[in-house]
């Protein structure tokens, strides 16, 4: 089993920046891609960003390309997501999510946090 812990969430103005971490424990196998999926008020669950933990391929949502990037200390088994130029469609609850794949990943993954919230005040 994999335990994923995030903290770093918060509320924040339009135009300003939060970073999301995430801190893994416990085994490794199966979940060598982390990242973060969101769920804004009354919508689905949307894919945010992924990064491969050994390799640090990246892939991002079209919504929030340009404006995140996530990153990984690998010593800390920590994966961030630093959130700039955030806007109101950015509320959400974050999610850290693991898997084997990038397609596990932004799908169904294998492990969840608890989930932190996001609030961009306009």
């Amino acid at each position: 089993q994999v335990q994923l812990v995030e903290s770093g969430g918060g509320l924040v103005q339009t135009g300003g920046s939060l970073r999301l971490s995430c801190a893994a424990s416990g085994r490794t196998v199966s979940s060598e891609v982390m990242g973060w999926i969101r769920q804004p008020p009354e919508k689905e669950r949307e894919f945010v960003a992924a990064i491969h933990r050994l390799l640090g391929d990246r892939r991002y949502a079209d919504s929030v390309k340009g404006r995140f990037t996530i990153s990984r200390d690998n010593a800390k088994n920590t994966v961030y997501l630093e959130m700039n130029n955030l806007k109101p469609e950015d509320t959400a609850v974050y999610y850290c999510v693991a898997g084997a794949t990038f397609t596990r990943v932004s799908n169904t993954p294998t492990y969840w946090g608890q989930g932190t919230q996001v609030t961009v005040s306009s």
